[in-house]
């Protein structure tokens, strides 16, 4: 049995991407593809959306011993976090993504309000303002 994945990444959605895989035998392909699937639904994460799968079966000639193949191909929902516990990496990544959505004018953010927020002080929110622009000015 021969299986060939090919998958195209669609990296502007913030999905978690994944790939599951895996085997089972059983009696008959029914029972194969059952324990198999039971398998794959214990570890397929919460809220998971399946884009894909293919199941296959194959029985070996000598002991008649039936398995399946089961692969998945699914997007899941990032798991939130509150806003304190972001990263500084994160918290400019969302900072740049408001900033680029209102053309990079700083002055459309409340930074007192984004401030609290993120649980930092104005400053720290003044800086990553200023590290992103200089991020995009040295892009051009």
């Amino acid at each position: 049995m021969n299986l060939t994945v090919t998958l195209l990444l669609d990296s502007q959605r913030n999905m978690r991407k994944g790939v599951i895989a895996d085997y089972s035998h059983g009696r008959n392909k029914e029972d194969s593809i059952n324990k198999t699937m039971e398998k794959i639904n214990r570890v397929l994460p919460k809220n998971a959306k399946v884009l894909d799968f293919e199941v296959g079966t194959y029985t070996t000639p000598v002991t008649r011993r039936t398995y399946a193949v089961v692969v998945v191909v699914y997007n899941a929902p990032l798991e939130k976090k509150p806003f304190n516990e972001y990263t500084i990496r994160e918290r400019r990544e969302l900072l740049a993504g408001v900033l680029k959505t209102f053309d990079y004018n700083p002055r459309v953010l409340n930074i007192s309000e984004i401030a609290r927020m993120f649980g930092v002080s104005r400053d720290s929110i003044y800086y990553d303002i200023e590290q992103i622009l200089k991020e995009k000015k040295s892009e051009r």
